[in-house]
């Protein structure tokens, strides 16, 4: 298994939910799991649409069924489905990896101002 495609298991709890499986009214899709595949590449690279590899299909046409389902509310349905079992294998936050930016870091402290030094310019 590649390691940034869906496991076989994954799959198997979506596949029921995705349009245009086999025995659905209407035209069926193509390959549902890469088009899902492709999609969520997108999610992880944050890539524009037009930079998906070729591997994974047209970009537009990635477009056009990605729109379709969202308006169907497929996606809602999926993550409805998999939010149950969230993967915090890569949400790991330590110091190491959060930073301040720069002007964050010590300097000159000027004193607070007091009441009086603003009543002086008024």
């Amino acid at each position: 298994m590649k390691r940034h495609r869906l496991s076989d298991t994954q799959w198997e709890r979506i596949a029921p939910l995705v349009s245009g499986k086999a025995g659905d009214p209407g035209r069926h899709g193509e390959d549902n799991r890469l088009f899902v595949e492709a999609v969520l590449w997108l999610g992880r690279t944050g890539a524009p649409w037009r930079d998906l590899p070729e591997t994974f299909g047209h970009w537009n046409s990635i477009f056009r069924r990605f729109s379709r389902w969202a308006k169907r509310g497929v996606w809602s349905r999926i993550l409805a489905e998999l939010s149950d079992d969230p993967d915090l294998e890569h949400v790991i936050i330590d110091a190491t990896i959060v930073r301040a930016h720069q002007h964050a870091a010590g300097g000159n402290v000027w004193p607070a101002p007091s009441a009086s030094s603003f009543c002086e310019v008024i």
